[in-house]
């Protein structure tokens, strides 16, 4: 919303920022005021603190209204007549005040609530602004020419008298905006805010159920991040912490809305097992993955970060779908096409986020754009300590699930210090047990807060040092009650392994690697996703490789290829720290590649000829002849030095030299061979 304030119009000129040219007909005109007129008559306050400021507005546009209903629905102007020039521009002014009124009341409606508290003031003098404009305005209305009824004329000089009179101040509103800055200094001063104020000021804010509540945080955090009020974002920061603890404390005995709504409870169901496919509209043209950080090209068609910063690092400059040359390598982010793809992900329980939930935890943590201040992390700590103090007291699986929710919630979203004090405050123990609930959303909120709280260093020690905790991530691992608890096991072992002590701990646990493996062979997309990463973590360690083939994981990932990416890097993993003789002997396996090599994405096929190049060196004959014997494999090799990636390119050229290399030798071979077995004709006379 604009601050500055509208110059006042004149009524000889049309404004050029209008959105209806000059070729709109007067009949247009007055039909879209009286569209307008009723909108804003019919607006609701968008908070309960701005209801005075918004009820004027309401009255002024109700008194507009009966005078555009006069004019074109009683005839006052017949259909299809020109209004006198004066008239006609003075009434397409009146229409831009009242488009900036619709768009005040939009901008508040979607704001949120404390941000809107914060910002009342504005707000106010805003709309105080626009009221003198258009009183300015409907002074200067030529009411004479456009023949209006004098009652009608009256309602006109009546919105004018209106709209230039000083409304009262609304001390309520600054008495509330106070008591929330003063709660916050509070907090600041690790002061815990007790449960009737806090009942009393989301009351003011009509905040009224954990629903609301879930909403406003969210909305809070999107407009810190897009930074839309510089002024207030420490104390908007500070109210995203304190509105967590009071959500909590004011509504923790409801029932949590399941973020997980389509995740299967049949593990024999595989039509079930799947997330629902996004838009296509939502999906890279690079990946044909879910975007998770949409932005534009200079082309002006739309990619997902990642996969078209890879794309720009292979020492590309077209538009990968256009073709087009691009002028420059610049991104814009795509915040409209964001928000869509968050709301999607939200109604269809498909995690957004790249480094709270599933399958994400081992990427680093983005930096926050605001770095959370005293207030904000004395309410995590409050909220943390509440949390855990609440779960060790309770003897339900429903107030178990409830409490573990709002963790794993807070684990997710509350950054590095939340994770820190819920680890600190002794979670960890408490959640281990409830991984082998047979509750399928307890079980799934605990793996997943888990899951969450790995990702802080502090708390990878404190879950390889809780009892049974890797023994009871096995086991959802093996019998989960649902597909996206096996899932995000699968990712708390990714998470763990990045550890190098804990990648070899990980791996010499034989129950570790048939769970892992496991799951390649036998889940869906997603969890043979974080199953396969996991793998790649673990094949990271050179004493782990043998165990891992000899359960099997060569085999799985070879029956993923073509269809998970990561598949070709377990296998490139595990030839080149001695898993190549047992990656030859699969039947199929070089062949595979090589079809990998060719059809892959841009990654699958780099590390397709990582594979194959690694195969040569350390299986050397056995699986050079493997390669020569595939049909069109020079083409391959030819078709990657030319197109794929700085890495791939240097790849594809070992691995011709190698099959150079190899023939060359056995041509010499050949020729000895046949050298030593022909007889000389001499030798045939001597004879």
């Amino acid at each position: 919303m604009a601050n500055a304030r509208t110059a006042t119009p004149s009524p000889s000129t049309s404004s050029p920022s209008s959105s209806y040219s000059s070729s709109a007909s007067d009949e247009d005109i007055l039909r879209s005021l009286r569209r307008l007129a009723r909108d804003l008559a019919a607006a609701d306050p968008p908070a309960p603190f701005l209801r005075a400021v918004f009820a004027s507005v309401s009255r002024r546009a109700r008194l507009l209204l009966a005078v555009f209903d006069d004019l074109l629905l009683l005839g006052a102007v017949p259909a299809g007549a020109a209004l006198p020039r004066s008239a006609s521009l003075c009434l397409r002014e009146v229409l831009l005040v009242l488009q900036r009124f619709k768009a005040v009341v939009d901008d508040c409606t979607a704001r949120s609530r404390m941000r809107l508290l914060l910002q009342s003031d504005e707000v106010a003098a805003r709309v105080r602004e626009l009221q003198h404009d258009l009183a300015t305005l409907l002074d200067i209305l030529p009411v004479a020419d456009l023949g209006l009824a004098d009652d009608v004329a009256d309602l006109l000089a009546l919105a004018s008298r209106q709209c230039r009179r000083r409304a009262p101040e609304a001390a309520a509103e600054r008495e509330l905006k106070a008591g929330v800055l003063a709660l916050i200094l509070e907090v600041e001063r690790e002061i815990v805010p007790g449960r009737d104020r806090l009942e009393a000021i989301l009351e003011e804010v009509a905040i009224n159920d954990p629903a609301g509540c879930s909403e406003e945080i969210e909305t809070l955090e999107r407009e810190i991040g897009e930074r839309v009020a510089e002024r207030w974002t420490s104390a908007m920061i500070a109210l995203v912490g304190l509105l967590r603890y009071a959500k909590c404390v004011l509504f923790s005995a409801a029932t949590p809305r399941p973020l997980d709504s389509k995740v299967d409870v049949d593990l024999d169901s595989d039509d079930a097992a799947e997330p629902p496919a996004p838009p296509q509209d939502f999906r890279c043209p690079i990946s044909l993955d879910l975007m998770r950080d949409p932005v534009v090209s200079s082309s002006g068609q739309t990619y997902d970060r990642e996969s078209i910063t890879r794309w720009f690092g292979a020492g590309k400059s077209t538009c990968p779908k256009t073709g087009q040359v691009l002028t420059n390598l610049e991104l814009v982010p795509n915040k409209a096409l964001k928000n869509l793809i968050s709301r999607w992900c939200r109604e269809n329980g498909v995690p957004m986020e790249v480094n709270g939930e599933p399958g994400k935890a081992c990427k680093p943590e983005p930096a926050p754009p605001v770095a959370a201040n005293k207030a904000a992390v004395e309410a995590a700590r409050m909220t943390a300590s509440f949390l855990v103090k609440k779960l060790s007291a309770s003897f339900s699986p429903g107030s178990d699930n409830r409490v573990v929710h709002e963790l794993r919630q807070l684990a997710k979203s509350g950054g590095s210090g939340s994770r820190a004090f819920i680890g600190e405050a002794g979670a960890v123990p408490l959640l281990v047990p409830l991984l082998t609930s047979n509750d399928a959303a307890l079980q799934l909120n605990a793996v997943t807060a888990v899951l969450n709280l790995s990702i802080l260093e502090a708390n990878k020690k404190r879950i390889m040092h809780a009892d049974g905790a890797v023994a009871a991530l096995c086991q959802v691992m093996g019998s989960g009650a649902t597909w996206r608890a096996k899932e995000n096991a699968a990712a708390t072992v990714l998470s763990l392994s990045a550890v190098h002590t804990y990648r070899r701990r990980l791996g010499r646990n034989p129950r570790v690697v048939e769970e892992v493996v496991g799951l390649v062979r036998t889940g869906p997309s997603s969890t043979r996703k974080d199953a396969l990463a996991a793998l790649l973590c673990l094949s990271a360690e050179r004493e782990n490789v043998g165990r891992l083939v000899g359960a099997g994981a060569a085999e799985a990932a070879l029956s993923a290829v073509g269809e998970e990416e990561a598949a070709t890097a377990v296998l490139a993993s595990l030839a080149k720290r001695g898993g190549a003789d047992a990656i030859v002997r699969i039947d199929g396996a070089v062949a595979r590649l090589v079809a990998e090599m060719r059809r892959g994405t841009e990654w699958s096929r780099e590390c397709a000829a990582a594979a194959l190049v690694l195969l040569c060196r350390r299986a050397g004959a056995a699986a050079v002849t493997q390669v020569l014997a595939v049909s069109g494999v020079e083409w391959a090799i030819w078709e990657l030095m030319g197109s794929g990636s700085e890495r791939a390119r240097r790849k594809a050229a070992s691995l011709g030299r190698a099959c150079r290399r190899f023939a060359a030798a056995n041509v010499v071979q050949d020729r000895e061979c046949l050298t030593s077995t022909t007889v000389s004709p001499r030798a045939v006379a001597a004879a």
